[in-house]
């Protein structure tokens, strides 16, 4: 093996090891290998900058726009709301409406971006069906990666493998040529689910009663978050010094460290709930609904001469106001950033009453540092406090928080009819221009793109930061990597010693260990990583043993997506742990199944489609 084989294995060594440490974002890591390779001379300029004209990666820069074109538009949500019509009353056949209707998205958008769209919709869902949450968010996660095998443009390693295919020399994947096997491995991961996988998912005695369909009221998201057992109620007596002063003068928060999330007032109807703002002025026989130390409590009303009620008070809010969960995916910008920093309250219009992280919750008042100076993670859930017609404006901020459950969901209204039916017929122009091959893929998805943006389906404003720069750019970096280990010979060096290994080998068990190994990786590092480094693997060890390289290529595609076992092999699966309130080990018990289950089923039916 040459020295630059050598150095080039070593880069990538390293790479995988900063992927996996996840210190550094995706895209830092490829572009730091990219440079690696270019300064020690394993590529030329030329070479480097390969990736950046790549086809594959100019066509998902431009399923984003095609994306953000139908999220813009209503046209997703939509599509996910017409659950309510056809999920059923049983937890089996909503759990299999939900994942059919969220595979079917996922097909033409990328599953980050699904699931972000369904959470909130199969949130109320469950919540209208009387089913815990956690029962739906993982099934919802698995069905997205599931859909992922259904078209070519589904995920980035669908498009990779049909470059891989075409650099080969070969006539790359058509549209519709993942379709038949996926949809066979997307039957047997719905009928595991509502079957044996069901079983598994984690059933908690707090999860709501089967039965008739109901709401889940304040005060049992309340307790859910930990806010119920530490609420404590007093009432302002006539002649208390809090009475008339407004809550902003009162300064209760700062002089005192508590938090006045409630005001009851007695009414002709008995207490009414009042708003909570800086103006409402506190009156005499008012009932208040504090959340903090027993002690602050205590100097609180010593201080304003309250009466401390004895009685768990009952957590409730005017009606133009309602709570809402939030989680934060992978990449939110609010990641790292305290509460106070991010100016939450001023930039949302809603106030963070407790964050769930994990299998705990930090309630508002917890102890050092405070809530709003504690920083965010990725995969925290905000339980938050605001005026419906804010808390409804969290849809649209898809980026930085996922709405779980919309409080006062609306019905099927598109965000406007008009521009919805151009990007739906500009998308299913895209569509057959790719199944029919009348032009080039990366052709017809930029045109259709341009198209969107000329029909004002997104803004132009808009479309840069529609596109995820992350993907981009970690594919356009690390192709050169990949590129390097072929020029260099340690590519061939490792297909001959595997080579060597599987000589006499029946083809399936050839494409059985390349789905494992492919799998094995994908559960450490990004599926796109993955399919960078295993499709020029795929061919050729294809080439080595004689064998056509499209099985191959699609069972690297195929166990790519098969994320399943672990919370951290994607950031779908992030996205729904905090919500959903799972442990490590419920994915494993639940996903590890559902993983081999996949894995077998493409290595049985991919052959068949895609002889060897």
């Amino acid at each position: 093996m040459t020295s630059a084989a050598i150095l080039a294995l070593v880069i990538l060594g390293l790479t995988i090891v900063l992927f996996v440490s996840d210190r550094l974002r995706l895209d830092v890591v490829a572009m730091l290998s990219l440079l690696a390779l270019t300064i020690s001379g394993v590529t030329t300029v030329p070479e480097a900058l390969a990736g950046f004209s790549n086809p594959a990666v100019l066509m998902i820069a431009g399923l984003f726009v095609v994306g953000a074109a139908l999220t813009d538009t209503g046209v997703a949500d939509w599509l996910g709301q017409r659950l309510e019509r056809f999920a059923g009353g049983g937890e089996a056949r909503v759990t299999a409406a939900v994942m059919g209707v969220t595979a079917l998205v996922s097909a033409f958008m990328s599953s980050t971006g699904t699931v972000a769209i369904l959470l909130p919709v199969v949130g109320t869902l469950a919540l209208r069906r009387g089913i815990a949450p956690a029962r739906l968010f993982m099934p919802v996660a698995f069905a997205a990666h599931l859909g992922s095998n259904l078209t070519l443009i589904s995920t980035p390693p669908n498009l990779l493998v049909s470059e891989a295919l075409r650099a080969a020399g070969r006539e790359p994947f058509r549209f519709f040529s993942f379709t038949l096997p996926g949809l066979v491995v997307l039957a047997v991961g719905v009928s595991y689910m509502i079957s044996l996988g069901r079983r598994a998912l984690p059933s908690k005695a707090d999860r709501a009663d089967a039965g008739a369909p109901r709401a889940l009221s304040l005060d049992d998201l309340s307790m859910e978050y930990g806010l119920g057992s530490a609420l404590r109620a007093a009432r302002v007596p006539p002649g208390a010094r809090l009475a008339g002063l407004t809550l902003g003068a009162a300064n209760v928060r700062a002089d005192f460290g508590v938090t006045v999330v409630g005001i009851a007032r007695p009414g002709p109807h008995g207490l009414e709930a009042q708003r909570v703002v800086p103006q409402t002025a506190f009156a005499a026989g008012d009932e208040l609904r504090l959340l903090g130390s027993d002690e602050k409590i205590a100097a609180l009303v010593d201080s304003f001469g309250l009466e401390a009620l004895p009685a768990r008070p009952i957590f409730s809010l005017p009606p133009e106001e309602s709570l809402a969960e939030v989680v934060l995916p992978r990449r939110s910008r609010l990641a790292g950033q305290t509460l106070r920093d991010a100016r939450f309250r001023d930039r949302y219009r809603a106030s963070v009453l407790s964050i769930r992280r994990g299998e705990g919750w930090l309630p508002v008042f917890h102890a050092t540092p405070e809530l709003r100076d504690l920083k965010l993670r990725a995969g925290d859930t905000l339980l938050v406090k605001g005026r419906l017609k804010h808390l409804k404006n969290l849809r649209d901020e898809r980026r930085d928080l996922v709405l779980v459950a919309e409080p006062d969901p609306q019905g099927d209204v598109l965000v406007d009819r008009e521009r919805a039916v151009v990007a739906v017929g500009i998308t299913l122009g895209m569509l057959v221009c790719m199944a029919l091959g009348w032009l080039p893929n990366v052709v017809a998805v930029l045109l259709a793109a341009v198209l969107l943006v000329l029909a004002q389906c997104v803004r132009a404003a808009d479309v840069y930061r529609a596109v995820n720069w992350e993907s981009v750019v970690l594919i356009a970096g690390m192709v050169p990597l990949a590129t390097a280990l072929e020029r260099t010979g340690a590519m061939g060096a490792a297909v001959s010693a595997v080579e060597g290994l599987l000589s006499g080998a029946r083809p399936a068990v050839v494409l059985g260990l390349l789905v494992l190994a492919t799998s094995a990786i994908g559960m450490v590092l990004s599926n796109t990583a993955t399919a960078v480094l295993m499709a020029p693997l795929a061919v050729r060890l294809a080439g080595a043993l004689g064998l056509a390289p499209e099985p191959l290529l699609l069972g690297v595609a195929f166990a790519s997506s098969a994320a399943f076992a672990t919370p951290i092999a994607s950031p779908v699966n992030i996205l729904v742990m905090g919500p959903g309130g799972y442990q490590f080990k419920d994915f494993t018990r639940v996903g590890l199944p559902l993983q081999l289950l996949v894995l077998a089923t493409t290595v049985i039916v991919v052959p068949l489609v895609w002889p060897f």
